[in-house]
C-alpha cells in the first residue's frame, strides 16, 4: 500500500529529460544570455569588459573611469537582472496555478491579481494616486494586487469551501471589472505622454530597471519558489482530483488557500516592477512538461529557470530590434507565445494527450 501511494504521489508524466543536467545547461545559457544582454545595445560593451566591471564592483573596488563602467553596472546589469527575476516569478507562478485550478489555460490573468495591479498603476500614473499616498507607482499596482486578492478570496470564499470553478469564475469576472475602470481611466489621460505611458507599462516594460527596484523581487521570488517547491508533493496531488488527493493525506483546501496566497503575493510584486507581460506564465509550463515531465518536484525549477532564460532574451529582442525606440515586452512574448502555444496544443491533440 505504501509503495502505491508513494507511485500515487510522483509526476504525472514521465520525465523525458534528467532535470539536473537540463538545469545546469539552463543555468549556463542563463548566465551567457545576462552576459549579452549587458554587453549588446545601442553602445555595445565588450563581454570581458562587462565581467570586468562587475567584479571590479563586487569585489569592493574603485569604479573605473568612463561611460563603459556607468553603462553596465547602473543601467544593464540591474535591467537584466530584473528580466531575470520577473521570468523566473512567472514560470513559477504559472506552474502554480495550473496546478491550483487544475486547468492548463490557466494562469494569473485567470484570477484577476494581474488586474488589479494594472489598475492601481495606471490610476497612480493618471490620477496621481500612488503619489498621493505616498506609494508610487509600483507600491500603487502592488497594492491593487492585494486588494484584488482580498476581493476574490472573499467572493470564492462565499457559501465555504474552495472550489477551483468558484475561484476561476471569480477571478475571471473581477478582473474583467477592473479590467474596465482601467480603460476608463486610459481615456481620461491628461496628454499624449501620459497615455503613451499607461500603455507601454500595460504592455510590459523593463526600463525603469534599477538597483532600488530589485531589492522586493530578489527576496519574493526565491521565497515564493521555496514555497512552491515545499508543496510540490501536494501539486502533484492536486491534479489527480480532490478525492484523491485527500486520500493520500493533503488538506486541499488548506493547500489552495496557501497556493492562492503565495502566487497573489508573488503576481503582485512581479507586475508592480515589470508590468503585464503576457504569455510567459501560460506558455513556460507547458514547454518544460514536454522536456521533464508534471512532476513538480522537477517541474518547478525547471520553469523558473527557462522563464528567467526566455524574458532575458525577449528583453534583449525588445532593446535592440529598432534602432529609433524599445518595444513593449508583453509585444514581443505575444509574437512569441502565441504562435508556440498553438503549436503545442497541435501537438498534443495530433498525439491525443
Amino acid at each position: 500500500m505504501t509503495s502505491l501511494l508513494s507511485r500515487r504521489e510522483t509526476a504525472p508524466e514521465v520525465r523525458t529529460v534528467p532535470v539536473g543536467p537540463l538545469a545546469s545547461v539552463l543555468g549556463v545559457v542563463l548566465l551567457a544570455a545576462l552576459t549579452a544582454a549587458v554587453a549588446w545595445g545601442s553602445t555595445s560593451v565588450p563581454p570581458a569588459e562587462v565581467w570586468s566591471a562587475v567584479w571590479h564592483r563586487l569585489s569592493g573596488e574603485a569604479p573605473r573611469p568612463g561611460t563603459n563602467d556607468l553603462i553596465v553596472w547602473q543601467l544593464r546589469v540591474p535591467r537584466a537582472l530584473l528580466a531575470a527575476l520577473v521570468g523566473a516569478g512567472l514560470g513559477l507562478v504559472g506552474t502554480a496555478v495550473q496546478a491550483l485550478v487544475r486547468n492548463p489555460l490557466a494562469d494569473p490573468y485567470l484570477l484577476g491579481i494581474s488586474n488589479g495591479a494594472s489598475l492601481g498603476a495606471v490610476a497612480a500614473i493618471v490620477l496621481g494616486a500612488g503619489g498621493a499616498l505616498g506609494l508610487g507607482l509600483s507600491g500603487a499596482a502592488f497594492a491593487g494586487a492585494l486588494a484584488t486578492f482580498a476581493l476574490v478570496w472573499a467572493v470564492a470564499r462565499r457559501g465555504g469551501g474552495f472550489a477551483p470553478l468558484r475561484l476561476v469564475l471569480a477571478g475571471v469576472a473581477i478582473g474583467q471589472f477592473l479590467s474596465g475602470f482601467t480603460s476608463y481611466l486610459v481615456l481620461q489621460a491628461g496628454d499624449e505622454q501620459q497615455t503613451h505611458s499607461v500603455l507601454f507599462w500595460l504592455m510590459g516594460s523593463l526600463s525603469g530597471a534599477n538597483w532600488d527596484l530589485l531589492a522586493v523581487p530578489a527576496v519574493a521570488v526565491p521565497a515564493g519558489w521555496l514555497c512552491l517547491q515545499a508543496r510540490a508533493r501536494g501539486l502533484n496531488a492536486l491534479l489527480m482530483g480532490d478525492e484523491t488527493a485527500a486520500g493520500l493525506g493533503i488538506d486541499v483546501t488548506r493547500l489552495r488557500r496557501e497556493l492562492f496566497t503565495v502566487t497573489s503575493v508573488l503576481t503582485g510584486v512581479l507586475v508592480a516592477v515589470s508590468g503585464a507581460i503576457a504569455f510567459v506564465a501560460l506558455m513556460v509550463p507547458h514547454v518544460c512538461r514536454l522536456v521533464v515531465g508534471g512532476d513538480h518536484r522537477r517541474l518547478l525549477p525547471v520553469s523558473a529557470l527557462f522563464g528567467a532564460l526566455l524574458l532575458v532574451v525577449v528583453d534583449i529582442v525588445c532593446r535592440t530590434a529598432m534602432d529609433t525606440q524599445e518595444l513593449p515586452v508583453g509585444v514581443v512574448t505575444s509574437l512569441i507565445g502565441a504562435p508556440a502555444l498553438l503549436y503545442l496544443l497541435d501537438r498534443r491533440l495530433g498525439s491525443g494527450s
